[in-house]
């Protein structure tokens, strides 16, 4: 590739690299038609593929959209059950090769070249990954998981984890935090960190294109411009756009929860509909602008508007409790980690297939989105400052953020509420929580807005990810092209909500991360060779 290509699509190595040489020109299989008047750039293929397939798959669900929703349920049940051993066994692997390059010297590589400094300041960086990487699901699953838990393991149910049923009081508590901990801490980021890490290092370093195939150059050498590249992005395509369109069914459930609890707004997929509708709508606006208009300032206000409610409930709870119970949860989730991990010879059948590798498929679904944008905001940064940045910090603001929330509700429901949080619908869990502290109708309001900025930039990260597929690696495919992504993930949320609601959306996760974790496990190969060959 030559130095000219690179430059005009993403910046050259900085200093001492090894580019790969290589005759593909980025974009040289791309198209120009023109649709309805306005100019696209796109991947002949890929995004010819993609996009009819997910149409056509859209059609089908509005237009059967009774019939489908049960092939969905029983889609999910058996991927879950099938092939739970794999997707733990998976999720380890990642965990375990993050850990191993903060400590050896292929830690000292440095994404760009030797000589790169970062584009972002260290609060930009966090803010915009931290904001992609789960918002939605934190203000969801903030209460709900760790009291869920809670409930199962105290109440003798054959959900607990780990077969906790026994379990009473103190310890009941810990083995709930820690099973939440469990799915949102190291698993997911190390997820996240080792696709991020292979599209930063095979675009800046060697100067390959800003896609999913690029990562396998070392594997499939030539060939990975030809059909095995193909199938690659358009996995990435796939997964990305389902485990986006979930995130997004999620937030309108929620949303439309928050605005029943505050103004009694009525409860319906009608009502779902037109959120997901008006949502979209202004996540087009921050497409517009762009990442660093648009995306980067709704990240950091989404970062602010967290802390704030996390400091209102740290505050208004029981603060202290929650200060100590910090690391002793903590503590919790190091202690349970080896059983929790474990893929074989475990007795919890529904907690480890309903939760955890639902948890697993819609993090590796999200892995292309989250990992892409992770790359493009990463350039500049040593491997071992990434992987410290992007698996460890972010677990233990996720450890607090379930501390605070989860520990509140599950400290409230002992003392006062005695079963109404718990007995609510999931969606509706955090209002009910808020609305036993002080000042509950301004921070109910706070969630509902966190709720839909989290949406908003999900929406919009996701949209300009798909699109840099798409476009054969261009990251700077014209505007409309990401319009175009951001509405049709609008429509496959919709259609997967009217088409079976959340079950349907969380079936099509799983069945789209299957497929995109053995990506991930060759990718892990490729990295730590193409890591080898570089300067450090």
């Amino acid at each position: 590739m030559t130095d000219q290509t690179c430059a005009d699509l993403i910046p050259a190595p900085e200093g001492p690299s090894n580019l790969i040489d290589t005759d593909y020109e980025v974009g040289q299989d791309n198209i120009t038609p023109r649709i309805a008047g306005v100019a696209f750039d796109v991947h002949n293929i890929v995004f010819t593929i993609s996009s009819i397939a997910i149409a056509i798959f859209v059609a089908i669900t509005l237009l059967y959209k009774d019939a489908i929703g049960p092939v969905f349920g029983d889609l999910r049940v058996w991927l879950t059950s099938s092939f739970d051993w794999f997707f733990l066994i998976a999720g380890n692997i990642f965990v375990l090769l993050c850990l191993f390059l903060i400590v050896s010297p292929l830690g000292k590589v440095r994404i760009g070249g030797r000589d790169a400094k970062p584009d972002y300041s260290y609060s930009e960086w966090f803010s915009m990954l931290f904001a992609a990487g789960m918002g939605i699901g934190l203000v969801f699953y903030g209460v709900a998981e760790p009291l869920g838990h809670f409930s199962s393991i105290t109440s003798g149910s054959s959900w607990a984890p780990l077969g906790g049923e026994a379990l009473s009081g103190a310890e009941a508590e810990r083995l709930a935090m820690a099973s939440t901990i469990f799915h949102w801490a190291l698993h997911p980021w190390a997820t996240y960190a080792v696709i991020a890490l292979g599209l930063a290092l095979f675009a800046y370093n060697k100067g390959l294109p800003l896609t999913v195939r690029s990562i396998f150059y070392p594997i499939l050498g030539e060939r990975v411009w030809g059909w095995p590249g193909h199938v690659i992005d358009i996995l990435a395509v796939f997964a990305t756009l389902f485990g986006l369109a979930t995130s997004l069914g999620i937030g309108a459930e929620q949303a439309n929860a928050g605005l029943n609890h505050l103004f009694g707004l009525e409860i319906t997929t009608t009502t779902k509909v037109i959120l997901i509708i008006a949502i979209s709508a202004i996540a087009l606006c921050s497409v517009v602008m762009g990442l660093d208009k648009g995306i980067k300032h709704l990240s950091t206000f989404n970062v602010i508007t967290a802390a704030l409610l996390l400091g209102f409930v740290l505050l208004a709870g029981p603060t202290l409790d929650i200060l100590q119970k910090l690391f002793w949860n903590l503590e919790a989730y190091l202690e349970y980690l080896p059983a929790l991990s474990n893929p074989v010879g475990r007795v919890d059948d529904n907690f480890r297939q309903g939760w955890t590798t639902f948890y697993w498929a819609w993090w590796f679904s999200w892995a292309p989105f989250v990992g892409m944008f992770i790359a493009r905001i990463s350039r500049g940064r040593s491997v071992r400052e990434f992987m410290i940045c992007v698996l460890v910090i972010p677990s233990v603001v996720t450890t607090l953020w379930m501390t605070a929330f989860g520990g509140t509700a599950i400290e409230l429901e002992a003392t006062s509420t005695l079963g109404k949080i718990a007995g609510a619908a999931t969606e509706i869990q955090l209002f009910e929580m808020l609305s036993n502290l002080p000042l509950a109708e301004i921070t109910s309001v706070l969630g509902v807005v966190l709720i839909i900025t989290f949406f908003v930039t999900s929406s919009d990260s996701g949209s300009l990810v798909i699109d840099t597929i798409t476009a054969g690696g261009k990251v700077n495919a014209p505007v409309q092209q990401r319009i175009f992504w951001a509405s049709l993930v609008g429509l496959v949320a919709i259609a997967l909500l009217l088409g079976g609601g959340l079950s349907s959306l969380q079936a099509m996760t799983v069945s789209t991360g299957f497929p995109f974790a053995i990506v991930l496990l060759g990718a892990c190969f490729a990295i730590v060779k193409g890591l080898r060959s570089e300067p450090r």
